[in-house]
């Protein structure tokens, strides 16, 4: 009887070689490629919506602070003249003391009683006895689609001089169509025509296009400029990020505050919609692809397209100019 012979390793499983693992390998990456943009988009979505909470609950908070108050939080506070204590006006943009802004007067209407009763609102913003409140983080004016992370920035003047340090927003709020800080006047009633401004006493009833047809609040995000809640100094000047080094740097008001345009010294006219490719620190600007979230006068919040009609944008920043706005024009 023969006994047969097997060669060696004929009953051994066989390896993967070389070339059928980097088959593997490459077939793994193209399906992490392909599922990788569905992720982000997803992550975008859940921030987007987070962005678009944010604001519904500044609404609700600008709503109640106007049946507390008569009216709805002015853009930011100033005391014409000045005096020694509010520090004299400056001399191109008139601001002066206290300079709190809309987001530190309507605090108590979200929650952040503790945080406003922190605060000496007798006092400058700037105020040493201020400082601590004043750096205080609040989530609910931070969206998380913007990509600089960091909660505070430090606030200089012309020359550089560092002024003082304050909490970041994400939210602006709007003043109309053009940009009254470039005027030195006292009085911005004649200047402002929307919602929000250094000083404003906006009623529901003195919002005559109607609230559904007024824009409130919009997003700003730190990658082109700083913004705050907290308030206006006086000669502070903020200027862009390095990214966007070709636009000019701007005074106290617009860290606070946004335009839509046109000026009316302008020739040709010129309509800052969301993301402007002027990149102008005094307009809406958001990282969302496309446009930027706005806050409507009624607490709803729609979705501001880049490609948004330049009639209709400023349009939607004035409070008794007579437009009519379709709701699906924007």
């Amino acid at each position: 009887m023969r006994i047969r012979q097997l060669r060696p390793g004929s009953g051994r499983a066989r390896g993967f070689t070389l070339i059928e693992l980097l088959v593997v390998i490459a077939i793994i990456a193209v399906l992490i490629s392909l599922l990788l943009p569905a992720v982000q988009a997803a992550r975008e979505a859940a921030r987007r919506v987070q962005c678009v909470n944010n604001l519904k609950q500044l609404g609700l908070a600008l709503h109640n602070y106007h049946d507390a108050q008569g009216q709805f939080a002015p853009g930011y506070l100033t005391l014409p003249g000045g005096n020694p204590l509010m520090g004299p006006p400056d001399a191109s943009t008139r601001d002066t003391g206290p300079g709190w802004a809309w987001g530190a007067l309507v605090l108590p209407n979200m929650e952040q009683g503790p945080l406003h009763s922190a605060l000496n609102f007798n006092l400058p913003c700037w105020s040493p006895s201020n400082s601590t409140g004043a750096r205080a983080s609040i989530g609910t004016f931070l969206c998380p689609s913007a990509s600089d992370a960091t909660r505070t920035y430090d606030l200089k003047d012309e020359a550089g001089t560092y002024m003082t340090t304050l909490s970041r927003s994400h939210y602006v709020a709007n003043a109309g169509r053009q940009e009254a800080w470039a005027y030195a006047e006292d009085d911005w009633t004649s200047l402002s025509d929307g919602p929000i401004y250094r000083n404003s006493r906006t009623r529901v009833a003195s919002i005559a296009d109607g609230l559904s047809n007024t824009v409130f609040l919009g997003e700003h995000s730190p990658i082109l400029s700083d913004k705050t809640w907290v308030g206006a100094v006086p000669g502070s000047i903020i200027c862009p990020t390095p990214r966007f080094a070709t636009s000019t740097c701007d005074v106290a008001a617009t860290q606070i505050l946004v335009h839509s345009g046109p000026n009316p010294w302008e020739n040709p006219p010129i309509v800052l919609p969301p993301n402007s490719r002027y990149t102008k620190l005094c307009q809406m600007f958001a990282e969302h692809s496309g446009g930027c979230n706005v806050l409507m006068g009624d607490g709803s919040v729609r979705f501001a397209k880049s490609t948004v009609n330049q009639r209709v944008w400023p349009a939607l920043h004035t409070c008794s100019g007579g437009e009519v706005v379709g709701g699906d024009e924007f």
